[in-house]
């Protein structure tokens, strides 16, 4: 598994498409409505919007990840990092910080490959 993460447009997945030679068919965008992933895909990409669906329906995100963790193993994931800047007033958006955190912590553990894209440039941390 290869955990890629950075900032909000920072060129993460422009980085993974242009690293792995892959196409945009290849990837499964995750939204803040849906609660499942494509696992048939070789990029998960927005991983924060699925962390955030699964606190808005009251499910940790981080054990159902950590359950699906095989389906995982040759997969590289994006996530942004939200875990830094101001902390917002509002609940739901500290919870989602926290748990976005959490998750990254444990994929970061369980990742192969780490690398943090910043202005698009790529800074392998693993």
């Amino acid at each position: 598994m290869k955990l890629i993460f950075g900032g909000a447009f920072q060129g993460k997945l422009e980085y993974v498409l242009e690293q792995y030679d892959l196409k945009e068919e290849e990837v499964y965008t995750c939204t803040r409505d849906n609660i499942d992933i494509d696992y048939s895909k070789k990029v998960i990409d927005n991983l924060e919007e699925f962390i955030y669906a699964c606190n808005e329906k009251e499910i940790e995100a981080k054990e159902l990840i950590s359950k699906n963790m095989d389906k995982l193993r040759d997969k590289i994931i994006i996530c942004d990092d939200i875990t830094q800047g101001v902390v917002s007033m509002i609940r739901i958006e500290r919870d989602w910080r926290e748990m976005v955190g959490r998750t990254m912590l444990m994929l970061g553990k369980e990742a192969d490959e780490v690398v943090r894209i910043f202005c698009g440039i790529p800074d392998k941390i693993k």
